[in-house]
């Protein structure tokens, strides 16, 4: 797989993240005690632990049973309640803070020379002036290509994260010097992430918007991207929020006021030990009048849900795609010493309407993770009414939409325009084509003097569409894998292997908004949404 220093384009990897999420950032949570308990060592779990320590037969790591029993304790109330190592309590909140201390790079590894494929604007290796398609000849002194270097080492050099990473002097070879090298020097630091895949006018007046998660940052993010699709003419608004795993609820609301009036009521969250907050819209936001179309599918899931359902209930906008996830469960997190941490459900969220999108767990935690490959089993990522058939959706709902629509609780969100996976876009041919790492490196081999004759991404996306010609040349290259499958698995997924061609080749040069503004030309969901705000 590609390895990346921020964000993996995988929806189930988000998904996984992001139910781990869903963070109530109301109360504290910083402190080393934040139960406001005092855990006495006479207590059975670490009286257990300590007879283990000092009087089992075999030498144990204590730490990791004591962690394999907390998570077992806690995924007996409910699949969200966790408790995170050290390594992955701060791989979670990194991913939500707006960035990290590293490099800022991605790469692919082509004829064993590693080749950066993406910088990171405003880390250190921008500020070095390193650019896409520079190759790597040698790290610190020593040669670098040529030496059967694989993923994990160059990740192990390359994707250096936190404070003490030390200084890395790079020599490569320019994307357009194939003979001299230059050395760079750079030193890790901080690499800013944006919660925004995507930001860009599709026709004339229509904005399109990707959010990969509700981060610290994401609110900012949006309003800087929404100013400048203003400027651009933009009146009306497709948000995609399609493989959007969840993030802060305080993300959430604060994108759902941009889009509501003063005083309408976005979410309430309450349980047992939580008495009911509610949380209203301020009269700050950038968006409130004009039409939106808001995408989900069955990977968005959490502050996902609580937007999107607001946005439903209250009528502002028509929600486009697949039933979402069904998390409706509100985590706060309780950090220890260590560095680990507990994320413990404290409270469950409410829609304006006063419905609860959480989907069932009664019959355990591995069936509630199955839950999405059942709806697939059944039919109901292909059909509307099979999504209606199911036990958490056909019972009659006593909740309406502002303008007395009903809207349905107890398995997610229901879109009011279904629109079936398109599974053309994830044939087995594709995913292996994208896991061999293909279309990158065929844009690295083939397409740079295509590119270098688009001096923009708009007249690339719109003029570009790649010929059978290029379709075949490109099959060639890629015969190791191609040659696998039938010929007719092959003709059925060419049309979608010339959008990803032309994609990847968008996202080399212009970044992730030119990949899915190529992408969406031909997405089904984006197309419907974009005819039903027109």
């Amino acid at each position: 797989m590609k390895q990346t220093a921020s964000i993996i384009f995988r929806s189930a990897f988000l998904l996984i993240l992001g139910v781990v999420l869903g963070i109530y950032l109301g109360r504290g949570g910083a402190g080393s005690e934040p139960f406001g308990l005092s855990l006495q060592h006479n207590d059975k779990m670490s009286k257990v632990l300590e007879l283990v320590q000092y009087n089992y037969v075999d030498s144990v790591n204590v730490d990791s049973i004591e962690g394999a029993t907390v998570n077992e304790l806690l995924q007996k109330l409910d699949p969200h309640s966790l408790y995170l190592p050290p390594k992955q309590a701060s791989a979670v909140n990194e991913r939500l803070e707006g960035g990290f201390n590293g490099l800022g790079i991605e790469y692919t590894l082509l004829r064993d020379t590693l080749v950066i494929t993406q910088v990171y604007t405003g880390g250190p290796a921008a500020k070095a002036g390193i650019t896409g398609g520079t190759r790597v000849i040698a790290v610190n002194g020593k040669k670098f290509a040529g030496t059967g270097i694989t993923d994990s080492a160059a990740s192990a050099i390359l994707l250096k994260k936190g404070k003490q990473a030390q200084t890395v002097i790079i020599s490569a070879l320019l994307p357009d010097n194939t003979s001299a090298e230059k050395s760079f020097t750079i030193k890790p630091g901080r690499v800013p992430l944006s919660s925004l895949d995507a930001a860009y006018i599709e026709g004339n007046d229509v904005g399109y918007i990707k959010i990969s998660k509700f981060a610290a940052t994401t609110n900012a993010d949006f309003k800087k991207a929404i100013a400048r699709l203003k400027v651009q003419g933009m009146k009306k608004l497709v948000l995609d929020l399609r493989g959007n795993g969840g993030g802060y609820l305080t993300a959430a609301t604060e994108m759902a006021d941009e889009f509501l009036p003063k005083d309408d009521l976005i979410v309430y969250t309450k349980g047992v030990h939580e008495p009911r907050t509610d949380y209203f819209a301020t009269d700050s936001g950038s968006f409130q009048e004009g039409s939106m179309a808001v995408l989900i599918d069955e990977y968005s899931a959490s502050a996902s849900e609580i937007l999107s359902g607001a946005l439903q209930d209250l009528d502002r906008a028509v929600i486009v795609g697949r039933r979402s996830f069904g998390k409706g469960l509100v985590q706060q997190q309780f950090p220890f010493d260590d560095g680990s941490a507990v994320n413990l459900t404290v409270a469950r969220y409410y829609t304006p309407s006063g419905r609860s999108i959480q989907k069932s767990y009664s019959r355990g935690v591995a069936s509630y993770r199955n839950e999405l490959a059942e709806r697939m089993r059944k039919g109901e990522l292909f059909s509307a009414e099979m999504s209606f058939n199911d036990s958490a959706i056909n019972k009659k709902s006593p909740y309406r939409t502002s303008s007395g629509k009903p809207v349905f609780s107890g398995g997610g969100i229901m879109p009011d325009i279904f629109v079936p996976a398109d599974t053309a876009q994830s044939t087995p041919v594709i995913i292996a084509l994208t896991d061999a790492q293909l279309f990158t490196s065929y844009v690295l081999d083939r397409m740079q003097p295509l590119l270098r004759a688009y001096p923009l991404a708009d007249k690339f996306v719109n003029t570009y569409l790649p010929t059978d010609a290029e379709l075949n040349d490109f099959m060639q290259y890629a015969s190791g894998i191609t040659r696998r499958f039938p010929k007719e698995e092959l003709k059925a997924s060419a049309p979608a292997i010339k959008t990803l061609l032309k994609a990847y080749a968008a996202r080399f040069k212009w970044g992730d908004s030119a990949y899915f503004q190529a992408v969406n030309k031909d997405d089904n969901t984006f197309n419907k949404a974009f005819t039903a705000i027109r």
